[in-house]
This record gives structure tokens, sequence and C-alpha cells, in this order.
């Protein structure tokens, strides 16, 4: 008789320690998600919607997908915002599309740019006014470059008139270890940023190391003021990042929000470097702290660890030829993205110029050349896909857009000559299968509002 009531209170014991393990899980549970929720969600959601098109064929076209493909006499086809075909001069053209004559032009995928400030470094002459540094701690990790973007910004128009720019990723600048969040549009005019971001489109952490950080905080007399203060203020930020992901009751911290994205891969990492030795140890340190780098732009030296790189498939988004105007750029060589490409590294062409913006087939073209002149030889359908795929690609939009494709976004440019000639520029382009632009028709020859009235208005420059 004893046994069992010894029994009975046991187990009651036990379903009452059960019960306050599930009360306590299920609101840890609830504490957890009731604080990663917010993060999770997108609270400033884009609201673009296409521009009208109409079902298009371009016949007669040498053609470059993207992705290292060339059609001679080509066709592409596209309806609806998609592409629809992309072939050869057989190539079925359905009835109901409009037929445009491309004999002795050239198409390619819209151009990408991976690294812009378009937007929140203003054009010049438009604003000395910077909204692109949040230059007043180490790490702003907070900040997001989309609530700076001005839309009217006349560099869009410019862009996409004499660059064929189709999308573009906006990030902070480069004073801070950590500059915030970049947004990623789609180059379409809007009175709204939200109805310029491209749906769906990860956002990017913007990195920086080396020089910048420890020149601006450095003179400020405060850390980091050496290489070694920026890694140490960067760990010790991974690592409270970390604890923060791990606190169910940690008060919700929007900087810590964009890291615990990074940690969990919803977000890629965009980093700023220069020297072969610091990128070397980025990625040991990201490995350290449990994240990926997705690029590295400016990369000067990438030239150095190509096969590193290539290792932990990192693109390095290039200049063609920006070298030595600060002391980590002055090793910067002519032939870096030949090299990087040759031993099969990711390489992106970028700009981070408001006029560099509007000819990055040509800066492409500058460092095939140079490759060219040391004997690597890259051609140019894979040459075209350092400012189309592969810039999509260190983006996250590479599903989307990047390359002629079916099923993808029709997003395309009609050169009147190869666009790797100095020579050629867009003739036509269009976004999602609208065209936004013609060189032949002055009315769709856009210009940003802010111009409108002025002086040249709808010149394009």
């Amino acid at each position: 008789m004893r046994g069992r009531p010894a029994k009975a209170k046991w187990s009651a014991a036990v379903l009452a320690a059960l019960a306050m393990t599930l009360v306590t899980t299920s609101g840890e549970a609830k504490s957890r998600k009731d604080k990663e929720a917010p993060a999770a969600e997108v609270p400033y959601p884009s609201t673009y919607k296409p521009y009208p098109g109409r079902p298009t064929a371009l016949t007669g076209a040498t053609v470059y997908d993207g992705r290292g493909g060339r059609i001679d006499n080509g066709t592409v086809l596209f309806a609806d915002g998609k592409l629809v075909a992309i072939g050869g001069a057989d190539l079925a053209i359905p009835d109901g599309y409009e037929r445009i004559d491309a004999r002795g032009k050239f198409v390619t995928p819209g151009v990408i740019d991976a690294h812009s400030h378009l937007g929140v470094y203003p054009s010049p002459g438009v604003s000395a006014l910077s909204d692109g540094n949040e230059a007043t701690a180490p790490t702003t990790p907070d900040v997001w470059a989309e609530h700076s973007v001005w839309p009217q910004d006349p560099g869009f128009t410019r862009a996409l008139a004499n660059g064929g720019i189709t999308s573009l990723q906006i990030l902070p600048g480069s004073a801070n270890l950590m500059g915030g969040r970049s947004v990623t549009l789609k180059n379409v005019p809007s009175l709204t940023v939200q109805g310029m971001k491209f749906p769906g489109a990860p956002y990017s952490l913007k990195m920086a190391c080396g020089e910048n950080p420890k020149r601006v905080y450095g003179s400020k007399g405060q850390k980091p003021s050496t290489r070694m203060g920026n890694f140490a203020v960067n760990r010790q930020t991974w690592i409270d990042a970390r604890a923060y992901m791990d606190d169910p009751d940690a008060d919700r911290d929007l900087g810590k929000d964009t890291l615990a994205g990074v940690l969990k891969g919803d977000i890629l990492v965009q980093n700023h470097c220069y020297r072969a030795d610091e990128m070397a140890l980025v990625i040991d340190m990201a490995k350290e702290m449990g994240y990926k780098v997705t690029a590295f732009h400016h990369a000067v030296e990438s030239y150095k660890i190509a096969d590193l790189l290539k290792a932990n498939d990192i693109c390095s988004a290039v200049w063609a030829d920006w070298y030595g105007f600060k002391m980590e750029a002055y090793d910067g060589i002519p032939e870096n993205a030949a090299l990087i490409a040759h031993a099969g590294a990711c390489v992106v062409i970028h700009s981070d110029d408001e006029n560099g913006i509007q000819r990055l087939n040509q800066e492409a073209a500058k460092a095939q050349a140079a490759g060219r002149r040391i004997g690597v030889d890259i051609p140019d359908a894979q040459v075209v896909g350092w400012f189309t795929y592969n810039a999509a690609k260190a983006m996250g939009i590479s599903g989307e857009t990047g390359s002629l494709e079916k099923g993808k976004m029709a997003d395309v440019v009609l050169w009147n000559g190869n666009p790797l000639s100095v020579y050629s520029r867009p003739e036509k382009v269009w976004i999602d299968g609208a065209m936004l632009f013609d060189a032949d028709n002055p009315k769709l020859r856009p210009v940003s509002d802010f111009e409108l009235g002025q002086p040249g208005e709808g010149d394009v420059k």
C-alpha cells in the first residue's frame, strides 16, 4: 500500500515538471518567435509593377546569352515580361509578335551593376549632401540604403540610356566596418524607392576592411585605428550577434537583426576589400563566425588569390584599371579581371561611380584587352557575363535575370554594334519586356523628373 502513494506522488512530480518544461519551452519559443518575426518580414515591400510591353521578336542579331553562349544570326523572343525562346534563324516566331530587324546588331541581357551609390550619393551638380555613409559608429548594420535612395537622381536615367543598366545594387558607403543593408533596384522611373525595388531580391550587408574604417575612426581617436582593430571590432560584433540569436529574451535590435539574417544565410555579404592578404583573413573570419562572403568589391589584388576565391565561391567585383590612388590600391593591375577569370573564379565589372555605370561594357572590354596583352584571351561571350550574369549571381538574383534564358525576366539590350567596342551604345532597352529606352524615339529617351524644364532636358549625355 505504501508503494502506490509513493508512485502516485512521483508521477505527479514528473507530470508537474513536464508541464513546467512545456510551459517554459513554449514561452521561450514564443519569445524567440516574437523577436524574430519582425526581422523575417519585409517592412518596406516592393511595389514594383512592370511597365506594359508587347510580344517582341529580335531577329538576325549576334546574341550573347550572358552565360558564355553566342548565337550568330540569332532570334530572341519575349512576351508578357518574360523571355520565351532564344535560338537561331530557324526559331519559329508566333503570330502577334512585333518583329525588329537586328541584323548587324548585338543582343545581350540587361546590364547589371553590383556596386552603385546612385540615389544615396546624388549625381554631381544636384546636391553636395551625401546620404551614403552613416559615419557615426564603426558598425551600423541597423541602417538600410533604401531609406536614403532618391528616386529622381538623374544618374538612373543616364545609366539606362548610356549603359543599358536594367538592375543595380545600391550600397551604403565604406566608412564603416559594417555599413548597413543594400537594396537592389529595377532601373525604372518611380516616385518611390519601393516602386523600384527588385521583387524578392535578397538584402546584402555592406562590409568594409582596410584603410577606410581605420582612417575614419582613428582620426576620431577611437577604435579601430589599425587593421588589427578592424578585425577585433568585427569579431566582437559577430560574437554579440550570435549571443543575441541565442537569447530568446533579448530586446529587439535592428542591427543584430541584420547580422542574424547574415548568420542564417538570408542576407548576403558584399565586402569592400583591396588587399589579397586581407581578403584571405576575412575568409577565415567568416568561417570562424559562421557566415559567407558573397563578393569582394574593388578587390584590386584578387589576381593573387584567385584560386582561393574560386575554392570558396567568392566573386570579385572589380574595376578595369583603377589603381594606385591610395596605399591599398598600389598593387592593382589592369590584368586583374582576366587573371581571375583565367583561374576559373567569378569576375564582376562594377562601377562605384555615377559615370562609370554608363559604360560597364567598355570597362569590361578594357579589362579583356589587358588580359590579351599578356596572353590571357577571354572570349567575348564570357566577358559579357562580367556585367550581366556574374553581377546577378553576386546579388542573388541570377535565377530571375542576368542571362537570356527561357522564363527569366525580359531584361534585354539591343546594341548598335559589338558591346565590347568603344563605338557601340544601347539602341533599345527593355525591362521586363517593356521598352524603356529607344535611341530612335525622342519619346523614349528618359529624363529624370528633377531635370524637367532645365536646359538640355531630354538630352542623352
